[in-house]
């Protein structure tokens, strides 16, 4: 292994990096409002990086679980959980939001 292929490797890791933000119950049950996440290759989908961040147990699997309703944006904008998360994305994780 010379430098380029470390450089390389660098490259990719830096580049699967995603910023994940929390909002409302979530930034207060999870105790954080954002974090930079490098992704695995398998997770390249809202879902499974929702999966992702269950696996971590304790609060996360609670707020995070399939049946919890949470909204979650790509980039600002509505997402689904098959929808694709990319290196350089911005995924936020918030509860649905209900007026009166």
């Amino acid at each position: 292994m010379d430098s380029s292929d470390l450089e390389k490797g660098l490259a990719r890791t830096v580049t699967a990096a995603v910023t994940v933000l929390y909002f409302a119950r979530l930034r207060e049950a999870l105790g954080c409002d954002s974090e930079q996440l490098a992704l695995p290759a398998d997770a390249r989908t809202v879902g499974a990086l929702r999966d992702l961040l269950r696996a971590r147990g304790g609060a996360w699997e609670l707020e995070l679980a399939a049946a919890k309703p949470v909204r979650v944006a790509v980039n600002q904008t509505m997402a689904r959980m098959d929808t694709r998360v990319n290196p350089g994305d911005e995924v936020a994780f918030f509860p649905p939001v209900t007026g009166g």
